[in-house]
């Protein structure tokens, strides 16, 4: 069995996972990413976000208040220690069966407890030509939660946007990927850094990367 970085495939495998989620109908989720509000904590308007959180009670998802999101510098040195609001995942998505269904393969894949607190942040970047959008502005990083899951919806027009996964931020990653719509990335954030390179458009106009990450805990204040 291959092994990376002293470790196996297979003990690779608890740390983090690669998921396909083709039962999932995509097509009823990506229209709700055309109305996402700017990120106002990033510069260049290039980044469009909300984020909302919940608990899982059997099948069902139950929302939990609103309030800010807070990382601390060490995981976030470009925005950390800031208090950051944004505006709430639409009703529409929320009540939606295929968005239940992304949220209950995250909460299901991490073997989460019934009254674990997730959060949900979607997320576009776009990218022009004379502007390249980064996922990952604060670079390499751990978002200083539990779990991760990064659940690509779309991508239109771009090339870029590969993810990786570090044990060190001075090693090779152990993990590299383009994410494809309907893939999912499990990570046990303790163990691994992250981080997404930038996209640009494959022609003259704008490209863009649809996502949704998910948490537990939520990071929420």
């Amino acid at each position: 069995m291959q092994t990376i970085s002293g470790l196996t495939e297979l003990e690779y495998a608890f740390l983090f996972t690669l998921r396909k989620v083709n039962s999932i109908k995509l097509e009823s989720i990506k229209p709700f990413f055309t109305n996402l509000p700017v990120d106002p904590y990033i510069k260049g308007h290039y980044r469009f976000r909300r984020f909302s959180r919940f608990t899982v009670s059997g099948n069902e998802l139950i929302k939990l208040p609103h309030g800010y999101f807070l990382q601390s510098k060490e995981y976030n040195p470009l925005l950390g220690n800031l208090k950051r609001e944004y505006e709430e995942l639409e009703d529409a998505l929320i009540e939606q069966e295929e968005f239940q269904k992304l949220v209950l393969a995250f909460t299901d894949s991490c073997k989460l407890h019934p009254e674990a607190e997730i959060g949900v942040h979607q997320i576009r970047i776009t990218c022009s030509p004379k502007n390249f959008g980064n996922p990952a502005p604060e670079g390499i990083h751990r978002d200083g939660t539990d779990f991760i899951g990064i659940i690509a919806i779309d991508r239109d027009n771009i090339e870029g946007g590969e993810t990786h996964l570090y044990v060190a931020r001075q090693k090779q990653p152990v993990f590299s990927k383009v994410l494809n719509p309907g893939e999912m990335v499990l990570v046990n954030d303790h163990e691994f850094l992250h981080y997404t390179t930038p996209i640009k458009p494959t022609s003259e106009r704008v490209g863009t990367r649809d996502v949704f990450v998910m948490t537990s805990p939520s990071l929420i204040v």
